[in-house]
């Protein structure tokens, strides 16, 4: 089982009953092999939620995460090399698709997850530096609408990165699937032929 850590879920985190299309993703990946029996995870940018499953598609924890600020699917290409203060808003988006979930540290050496190391995409702990943005305030409400707030990287509670996220996909890569908000579900991911995403 690829050595998991084991732990044990806030209530919060517990997965009630996963939405049809979430469920329908995951059971697609499992029964395609598509994670390779890595663990996986799915963010449903709709909804500003992360989902983390184990490799055989049990749901590990899911949580709200904060995420681009602009509405889209696609990276602007080139933006990876640019500063953060020539990144427009229009451009500030979570792009769609599968990705490779690699451990790795930004400038800071803060330890983060890649998920498009070239278009400078990460999974990491969210970051309260500037007052003025209320990133942990915009985590706790009930609506989605104030979730979109980053640069296009994916901002996750910090309890829930360090006994969660990191046991889970530290020492090892694992497969990240982000479902498009712009496009078809189907389309993004057509190599999943069994139970198609969107189908």
């Amino acid at each position: 089982m690829l050595g998991l850590a084991c732990v044990a879920l806030h209530p919060a985190w517990a997965a009630e009953e996963l939405a049809a299309h979430i469920q329908t993703l995951a059971d697609s990946v499992v029964q395609t092999k598509d994670s390779r029996g890595q663990p996986f995870a799915v963010i449903d940018k709709v909804q500003a939620r992360l989902f983390v499953f184990h490799p055989d598609g049990r749901v590990q924890g899911t949580t709200p995460i904060l995420l681009g600020s602009a509405r889209g699917d696609d990276s602007v290409p080139g933006i990876g090399q640019r500063k953060l203060q020539d990144i427009r808003p229009a451009e500030r988006t979570t792009p769609a698709g599968r990705f490779t979930i690699e451990a790795g540290r930004n400038a800071q050496g803060e330890d983060i997850f890649w998920i498009d190391y070239d278009a400078a995409i990460s999974m990491h702990r969210v970051r309260a530096t500037k007052a003025s943005e209320r990133r942990l305030q915009r985590l706790a409400t009930a609506t989605t609408a104030d979730n979109r707030i980053s640069y296009g990287c994916i901002n996750v509670p910090v309890v829930f990165f360090n006994t969660v996220v990191q046991p889970t996909f530290s020492g090892h890569q694992g497969v990240m699937y982000v479902l498009p908000e712009t496009r078809a579900a189907r389309d993004v991911f057509s190599d999943l032929k069994a139970n198609k995403p969107g189908s």
